[in-house]
């Protein structure tokens, strides 16, 4: 079951909340849904700015009656807010403009991006368009993911991989990834790299740890009793 099933979708409603957080009238749903698309799309796909080279991992959206709260949580937030925060007040007229409703734009800086698996994911992609061998580039990734924390990473490729004419599917596995578990805290990420001989598709899971053992977790080991031979005492 945990190949099959997407592990955010799977522990959303359980372990993680949604990326959109508002209730709305069933006749009003549909078209706040697709708003939402929109925004996302025209943030992550801007017609003149690059953002996704921000690091953008995921786009929260939050509504009240009388605005939309769009958080963006970014590797490298430099790059949307601009000298002196023009750059997020431009971004934030567009996107009232582009909705037509109140906006409220908030940026929160990732602090270790080698374990967001999305941004992992666009790098792997961004090197591949870059011709640069797909091996190398998984070994290198899954390196970095396990020295920044991470408790396991896999990478899988799919597509005409080194030029090949014929499409195949590769991956690389370090430390353990428990997709079925619902209490492991499984990040996944998917995008696609645009190479002259098609689209390589890239899927990158990351086991982060568990929910709610985040401060108990790095002392776990040295917490345990050492395993020592028992001392036997004469009397």
């Amino acid at each position: 079951m945990g190949q099959k099933v997407n592990p955010v979708g799977f522990r959303t409603g359980v372990m993680t909340g949604w990326k959109s957080r508002w209730y709305a009238p069933k006749e009003e749903f549909a078209n706040l849904l697709l708003e939402d698309k929109k925004v996302r799309d025209f943030i992550k796909k801007h017609p003149t700015k690059n953002y996704k080279a921000a690091g953008i991992d995921r786009i929260e959206i939050e509504r009240t009656r009388d605005e939309v709260k769009v958080i963006l949580h970014v590797a490298r937030p430099g790059l949307i807010i601009g000298k002196k925060g023009q750059e997020v007040e431009v971004l934030q007229e567009e996107l009232q403009n582009l909705i037509g409703r109140r906006v409220n734009l908030k940026i929160e800086e990732i602090s270790r991006p080698e374990l967001q698996a999305q941004l992992v994911a666009e790098k792997i992609a961004e090197q591949l368009s870059k011709r640069a061998s797909f091996r190398r580039t998984m070994k290198r990734a899954l390196e970095e993911s396990m020295d920044a924390g991470a408790l396991g990473i896999k990478v899988q490729l799919a597509g005409r991989l080194g030029g090949a004419e014929m499409a195949r599917r590769e991956k690389q596995i370090a430390g353990s990834i428990p997709l079925s578990t619902l209490r492991a805290k499984i990040d996944y990420g998917f995008t696609e790299a645009v190479t002259p001989q098609g689209h390589i598709g890239v899927q990158v899971w990351i086991n982060q740890g568990s929910y709610g053992d985040e401060t108990d977790g790095a002392d776990a080991q040295t917490g345990q009793t050492s395993k020592g031979p028992k001392r036997s005492y004469k009397r």
